[in-house]
Parts: structure tokens; sequence; C-alpha cells
């Protein structure tokens, strides 16, 4: 994670209560909650997930 400058992104409460939110659009939980907190927390996904476009947050590597 230092190499790449990347850092831990905790779930918090607010980010479980808006993946509960989130239109069925993608039925895997944990994919749900990345895009809670991509939205959450005005990030970009890395994904080839093309399921995930459906939620209109940022994706690299479509």
């Amino acid at each position: 994670l230092d190499a790449n400058r990347f850092l831990p992104l905790p779930i918090t409460f607010p980010h479980a209560r808006l993946a509960g939110e989130l239109p069925r659009h993608h039925e895997d939980p944990f994919d749900r909650m990345l895009v809670a907190q991509a939205q959450a927390e005005t990030l970009t996904i890395v994904t080839h997930d093309a399921h995930l476009t459906a939620y209109g947050v940022p994706i690299l590597w479509k």
C-alpha cells in the first residue's frame, strides 16, 4: 500500500447505510459497499465490472 500511496478506507456507518439504500443494479454487497464509499468520499473505482457503471460513479479501467 505504501509504495503506491494507497490508504485504507474503513467502512463507516454512513457508508453501510448508503450501501443499503442503493438500487439493486448489482447483487454483490461488497461491490455496493465500494460504490457507497466512492459516492460518499468522492472517489474513483478501479474495476473491470461493467455493472457498476449503472451507479454513476467514476470508474477507471472499464
